[in-house]
């Protein structure tokens, strides 16, 4: 499959994990981004700013649900999908290192959730469960230490506290290696308030929920009786029946034709032409599904899996029947960390240099 709807690792940062992707921001003279490089996408997913380096970005990550049944009964909301054997693995000559090599993967049939869990999903499991996500919560520094350099500072205490990234464009054209000019740290953003205090979903509760760590996604499919996808799960399921194409649609290049999926569209990260009709996430089933019935296998919003993440699985895994991907993760750029993968992309890729990037950072 492409980079630009493939894979991103999220860094979870222990119990306080990522949807807030918890990289305070230090004082700017002490802070510096890394630069962009070849494999890193500036807008949706990038090799954000290195441990409290910047801010760090987490945009819109939510789960598909994933629940096994071989007897097949109809179940509301979610579609079978019968197992099989595939290719797993990059599709064209924009695929990184770490998507190879491509190789045979066996998956028993599962049920998969037609779409992203929407706000008013979200919100029934909220209401049963008083349940407090990750970014309401004030970080926990004890917590987050344990995953960074050691004689990393501590963040001043303003930006300890509950809080999330949020996505704001700029008035013009600017240096995509520096991802603090459309990152912010948002003190009261989350998934009730998700461009911050001042916002909410009303009249969103079509859309997906957004502000979702990987330990809320975990939280909210134990709730309703599901899990998460493994990885191999995602992109057979993402592939819809279709062998060997970059996209879930085929081989059609993301901007030709008809809109085929909510990404930005224009120039990031201050233009957006909004040709899908949509600036920010769009309700769920605004595109047309998959060859299995499934929505938004491409952009809209990132979607978590189960596996961690490790750069030398694809090359070093004997495990294709099934695979639940590595036993713990393994970045060599950031080796502290532990890392989940996500999939699908999100409104923020954007297609004259995610193409030319990808990257699966956490």
């Amino acid at each position: 499959m492409n980079p630009l709807f493939r894979k991103l690792v999220i860094s979870l940062m222990v119990i306080v994990s990522a949807y807030i992707f918890l990289n305070f921001e230090l004082k700017k003279s002490e802070a510096k981004p890394a630069p962009i490089t070849k494999n890193q996408p500036a807008c949706c997913s990038s090799k954000l700013p290195n441990r409290f380096g910047i801010k760090y970005a987490a945009l819109n990550f939510e789960p598909k649900s994933v629940h096994a049944n071989s007897s097949k009964e109809k179940i509301d909301g979610m579609v079978w999908i019968n197992g099989g054997t595939y290719l797993m693995g990059g599709d064209n000559k924009q695929a990184l290192d770490d998507e190879y090599p491509k190789h045979n993967v066996k998956v028993n049939g599962f049920y998969m959730d037609v779409t992203e869990v929407t706000n008013a999903q979200f919100n029934k499991f909220i209401t049963a469960t008083h349940y407090k996500t990750t970014a309401e919560r004030k970080p926990d520094w004890e917590l987050i230490r344990k995953q960074l350099p050691p004689n990393t500072p501590k963040p001043d205490e303003d930006l300890l506290v509950a809080a999330s990234l949020v996505f704001k464009p700029t008035n013009s054209k600017v240096n995509l290696s520096d991802y603090s000019q459309w990152w912010v740290w948002t003190k009261g953003a989350n998934w009730k308030h998700p461009h911050g205090p001042s916002s909410n979903i009303n009249g969103k509760e079509n859309f997906p929920v957004v502000h979702i760590s990987f330990e809320d996604a975990k939280a909210y499919c134990k709730w309703a009786g599901k899990r998460l996808p493994t990885e191999a799960e995602w992109e057979w399921a993402a592939r819809g029946g279709l062998e060997n194409k970059i996209y879930p649609w085929g081989n059609e290049a993301i901007n030709a034709g008809k809109p085929k999926a909510n990404i930005w569209e224009g120039d990031f990260p201050y233009k957006n032409s909004k040709k899908d009709q949509f600036y920010y996430t769009a309700p769920v089933k605004s595109f047309i599904a998959n060859g299995y019935g499934l929505y938004d296998m491409a952009g809209n919003v990132w979607e978590w899996c189960a596996d961690y993440y490790d750069s030398r699985y694809y090359a070093s895994s004997k495990t294709f029947d099934n695979p639940k991907g590595p036993s713990k993760s393994y970045d060599p750029d950031d080796v502290y960390a532990v890392k989940r993968t996500i999939r699908g992309g999100s409104f923020l890729c954007n297609d004259s240099y995610v193409l030319d990037t990808g990257y699966r950072e956490e």
